[in-house]
């Protein structure tokens, strides 16, 4: 049977813990032989987020988490759930629900096509953004393009699958910044 870990890093997320569970399960449910597994870290929240991981982790099996004594910021939430996967795929997802749970299917098919290790997604546009945020997410991309010799294309998001293998190398680099 496949297994996909999802990973969730959270901060001060604890009204969206269960609808982002029951959002993800709607969907995972709907393929078939794959089992899920849920990894919540939560990040130093200083409203109830743990409490409600924990109370989601006492109703289902299916669920892992970790707790950060302090905030150490979204990319070492993602790092210490990578260090967990066990799964043969990993997709990385925000509990807000602005990764849409429904791509996931469609990035599962891509993925085990074999052409691919790892899938991601990028915001096709800003519809709905206030336009000073839009203004400064622009500027974000062209900022960082300057300063890089990595192209980082806008809309880039967090929200990406890969296979364990790639997982695996991530890790093993040991690097203790990450962007």
């Amino acid at each position: 049977m496949r297994k996909l870990s999802i990973i969730v890093p959270c901060f001060n997320e604890e009204e969206n813990i269960f609808p982002f569970h029951e959002a993800v399960s709607a969907v995972t449910a709907s393929l078939s032989d794959l089992e899920t597994e849920f990894i919540f870290i939560d990040d130093g929240s200083s409203d109830n987020t743990l409490s409600e991981i924990k109370r989601l982790d006492g109703a289902f099996d299916n669920i892992k988490y970790v707790s950060f004594s302090r905030n150490f910021g979204k990319e070492a939430g993602i790092y210490a759930g990578l260090e967990r996967v066990t799964g043969d795929y990993a997709v990385i997802m925000d509990v807000d629900l602005q990764d849409p749970p429904e791509l996931i299917p469609e990035m599962l098919k891509d993925i085990e096509s074999g052409e691919y290790d790892c899938v991601a997604t990028r915001r096709a546009n800003r519809k709905g953004e206030s336009p000073i945020r839009s203004f400064f997410a622009r500027m974000f991309y062209k900022l960082i393009n300057r300063m890089s010799d990595v192209e980082i294309v806008d809309g880039a998001r967090d929200y990406q699958m890969m296979i364990k293998k790639m997982v695996d190398a991530i890790v093993s680099m040991g690097e203790y910044n990450r962007f």
